[in-house]
């Protein structure tokens, strides 16, 4: 793939995954906000609007407004601007997988700031996953994203090395 191509991938696939963060956290805030919680298949996927003013699963949340803003907005964008950065320089030597990783994480992040910056450091969450009492916290597409992202780097950065079978 051409230089010029991978940097329109990364992109391009940034731009769609901000704009489907956006378009579920907008859906959520329409279809979800002060109703009851919404289940689907026999309790695995809860649909429950939640406006999380922390990190994961709320970490922080009890943080000066000075002290969060730096730690929750500034840092992690310039983190995202460093990231933007190396994609950018390195994409000759990244394939189509390590590109779309990164759309991911970039994406995610910058999902994630829109809305600290937008709604007053509250990030819409609103999907919960889990069976019974085993349940994860409440998330969004963007964490989704980083999520996905950072797996999939690392499992594209290494070379699968096969094993050979030794008589």
């Amino acid at each position: 793939m051409k230089y010029k191509t991978k940097i329109l991938l990364f992109c391009a696939s940034s731009f769609a995954f901000i704009g489907c963060d956006r378009v579920t956290k907008d859906l959520a805030k329409v279809n979800l906000i002060n109703k009851e919680t919404v289940s689907y298949f026999h309790d695995v996927l809860r649909l429950e609007y939640v406006e999380n003013t922390g990190a994961f699963l709320g970490l922080g949340s009890g943080l000066p407004s000075s002290v969060s803003f730096a730690l929750l907005s500034i840092l992690p964008l310039i983190f995202l601007m460093i990231l933007f950065v190396y994609a950018i320089k390195r994409s000759r030597d990244f394939n189509f997988w390590r590109m779309i990783s990164l759309a991911l994480i970039f994406a995610g992040g910058i999902g994630n700031i829109i809305d600290r910056l937008l709604f007053e450091k509250h990030v819409s969450d609103f999907i919960n996953i889990g069976i019974g009492n085993l349940r994860t916290g409440i998330f969004n597409f963007a964490d989704v994203y980083v999520t996905l992202g950072v797996l999939s780097f690392l499992l594209f950065s290494r070379p699968i090395k096969p094993v050979l079978n030794k008589p």
